[in-house]
């Protein structure tokens, strides 16, 4: 939660858990970016890559330095195709790739 919620400022838009002391599945979004989190064995694999565009990497850039988050201070790589790329490692370390490249 501290991750996504309140670094990356998705917002937590349910939570399931069977009983007390089970996994939790849940869903936090973003704009139009929707991510479903696990914590149930075999629903991912650590070290997973995901690719998020987004049409405003500055200004999100600068918002998650504004922060000054102590487990991440993320900078922009220009790639040889000409876009941007934002890449944070949740504390799972899944690799999160914010990108203003448009995928077609």
């Amino acid at each position: 939660m501290e991750f996504y919620v309140e670094f990356l400022g998705f917002t937590l838009d349910w939570q399931h858990r069977f009983e007390a002391n089970f996994p939790l599945y849940l869903q936090v979004s973003r704009g139009e970016c929707v991510l479903h989190l696990s914590e149930h064995h075999g629903d991912g694999s650590p070290g997973a890559a995901l690719r998020i565009e987004t049409d405003a990497l500055q200004a999100f850039h600068q918002q998650l330095l504004a922060k000054d988050y102590r487990y991440a201070k993320p900078g922009i790589e220009t790639t040889p195709w000409g876009s941007e790329d934002m890449r944070i490692i949740d504390p799972f370390g899944n690799r999160l790739v914010f990108t203003n490249a448009v995928c077609v």
